[in-house]
This record gives C-alpha cells, structure tokens and sequence, in this order.
C-alpha cells in the first residue's frame, strides 16, 4: 500500500502510465476542505460521472499516515453504503481520490428540502447506516468520525441509498491494541472517547444514536450554546423536548435510549440495532416530521457556519507553520 521508495510517491497503487488527465475531463466543484478540493469529473472512455478528491500533499505531509491509511481502508472495503474509491492518482505535489459520485448531495440538506419527511424515512436512513457499521465492524474497521458530513445520498429518488465516506480517522482494530484517541466533534463523539480512556468500535454506535435523535428532533441532543456540551455528553443530559419534536414515536425513543447507553457494553450493537422494531420499520410512524423539518433548517446552518470557521483558522495554522518555499 504505502510506498517508501524514491520518487516522492505515497501510494503503490497510484504509479501509472496514464495520469488523471488523460482519463478524465474535471469538472466544476463539489466542495472543499482545508488541504483539499471535490470536483465533478468523467470518464474520456466511458463518459460516466465520477468524483475526483484533489489533496494538498505539501499541506498534509505532517499527516501522510492518516492518509495513506484512508486509501488503503477504502481500497480495501467494498460494500452498497460505503463511497467506492475507483482509483488512485499521484504526482509530486498532489493526490487525486477517484470517488463514486454521490449524486443526491448531503443526507440533511435533502430532509430540508423535502415535501414530506415522516419516521419511516428516518428509520429507513439509519437502516443504510446501520448496515454500513455493521459490515465496517465485521472486518475490524472502526469508523470514528460518524457526522451529518459524512452521510451523503446516491442520487435524487425518493428513497435514496445512503452512503457514509471519510475515513481518515477510521482505524483497523488489531487484537491487543487499543485506541483512546479523542476523533470526531464532540456532539457526535462517545462518553468514553471524550474521557481519554480505551475504548471499542461501541463508540461508532454512540454516534448512530446522536444522528437518529437528529434525525427525529432536528437539534443536536448534547447541543449547549453556553460550551457545555462535553459535560453534557459526559452525563449522559439529554432530553426529548416535546415542544420541539412532538411526533416522535416511544419506538423511536426507546432506539435512542439504547444507543446512547453511557456504558459501551450496554448499547446495542450494530446487529441488535438493525433488529430494532423501528429500524425494521414496524414501529416507525407515517407521520409528516413538519417540526423536525424546520429545525432541521437552523441545524444546517449552525453546523456550515461552525465548519466553515473550523476551516478557516485550520488553513491559517497550516499556512503559518509551512516554511516558504515554491509550490508546483
């Protein structure tokens, strides 16, 4: 996988013949993160539509494990609700990600803009989730960084596949090896990932709990604006407000109660989850979700606006700590 031989590649499977451009026209932008870009791109041969992740590699050499490792993970995995990675593409200054392309967008931006949004949607979006954990933790990957960023949609029907990506703060679970390293935001992070202490691919259920409670609520459930969410996640505080999202079912409650048990051995696991009356659907109501849908709205604004500022102040540390030299 990794390639320490001469020549300034980091990734074996990214020495071709053929570069990027000679197989693919780019196209216009998707996104962006701090050292790297998302375009629309087609295939010169076939004319299928894919996407292409351009990375910095002189922004991210301080981090080169973290994304070779992505690569190898996503090289290695192949399943219906995981974005496919196609191929590899290098030079010395950049990496290019050929990505299966997530046509629909962001899993909440279409709920807020959907006619109508019940609990059998929301129960059939951590059923794709679910699925995705499951077979994620069956080959010993722990995902990490499960966020409303990371679940995007296949295309623009009506009942859409969902499709979790970024996985370069997932890790391989090796026997006798333990992980305790602080990963994803804190609204989204498990009790004991917060505390520093060892912990198991339990922390990717946490996570599924607080993305059902938003997709039923429309808010973050350890949401404080006063910057207490820590101490909130770390007892566990949260609450389903009846003002705010009246409709949710007591099935869809108890979902939640299960996944966001403070003690990892008590929360269900991926496959107890996708046995739940409610994930299956039998419990799920048919009720348009008109609130949760409104909240929806002031929760997509709040999460882009705190990305954009995390990436922003990112940029200038990583800008003010390169040493001045000329890119290619």
């Amino acid at each position: 996988m990794s390639n320490n031989s001469g020549g300034g590649y980091w990734i074996n499977e990214s020495i071709k013949d053929d570069q990027f451009d000679d197989l693919y026209t780019i196209g216009p932008e998707l996104g962006r993160g701090t050292n790297s870009i998302v375009n629309k791109c087609t295939s010169c041969l076939t004319g299928e539509a894919w996407a292409v992740k351009t990375v910095n590699k002189r922004a991210q050499k301080h981090c080169r494990g973290e994304v070779v490792k992505e690569i190898g993970l996503l090289l290695r995995l192949s399943h219906p609700n995981l974005i496919r990675l196609k191929e590899v593409f290098e030079t010395p200054t950049k990496l290019q990600l050929v990505l299966a392309l997530a046509k629909g967008g962001e899993l909440f931006d279409s709920i807020e803009t959907r006619g109508t949004y019940t609990e059998k949607e929301a129960a059939h979006i951590m059923r794709d989730i679910l699925e995705a954990v499951q077979y994620m933790h069956k080959n010993g990957v722990t995902h990490r960084n499960i966020k409303p960023e990371n679940l995007l949609l296949e295309d623009l029907k009506d009942i859409p596949k969902i499709k979790l990506t970024d996985f370069g703060l997932a890790v391989i679970q090796e026997k006798d090896v333990q992980m305790n390293m602080v990963c994803s935001s804190p609204d989204y992070s498990a009790p004991e990932m917060l505390h520093g202490i060892p912990y198991t691919e339990a922390v990717d259920l946490w996570s599924c709990g607080v993305i059902a409670f938003v997709l039923l609520a429309g808010y973050e459930p350890f949401l404080d604006l006063n910057g207490e969410t820590y101490k909130r996640v770390m007892k566990v505080d949260y609450t389903f407000d009846e003002r705010a999202c009246p409709e949710i079912s007591e099935n869809a409650k108890d979902f939640i109660r299960k996944m966001l048990q403070k003690d990892p051995k008590k929360r269900m696991s991926a496959a107890a989850a996708l046995n739940h009356p409610w994930v299956k659907g039998k419990a799920a109501k048919n009720t348009h979700l008109l609130q949760t849908q409104e909240s929806i709205k002031d929760f997509n604004a709040r999460r882009k606006f705190k990305s954009l500022t995390h990436c922003a102040m990112l940029g200038a540390w990583i800008t003010r700590d390169m040493p001045d030299e000329e890119t290619t």
